[in-house]
């Protein structure tokens, strides 16, 4: 983790190759405290990714708790059904 003060954001091309080489974001401060996140754009799609999946994960929890299932097979069958399969 690296953090830099504002002022240092002059230097893109460091802050750049930092990115890059890390694989990490770069911490940016304004007056002591946190201000902005740099991060290279291939890690912030990770990242994102990492975040939607996790989301679906939590809500098919979710709907297991609640109830909100169906059975797989009973479905397969119904489908084949419909379309004639």
């Amino acid at each position: 983790m690296k953090i830099i003060p504002m002022r240092d954001l002059k230097n893109t091309v460091e802050v750049e190759k930092h990115c890059i080489k890390e694989q990490g974001p770069v911490y940016v401060t304004k007056n002591g405290y946190g201000r902005l996140v740099v991060m290279d754009i291939e890690y912030y799609e990770r990242t994102m990714q990492k975040m939607y999946e996790a989301k679906a994960v939590i809500e098919g929890l979710k709907d297991l708790e609640e109830g909100n299932t169906k059975d797989g097979a009973d479905i397969i069958r119904k489908l084949k059904g419909k379309y004639e399969l």
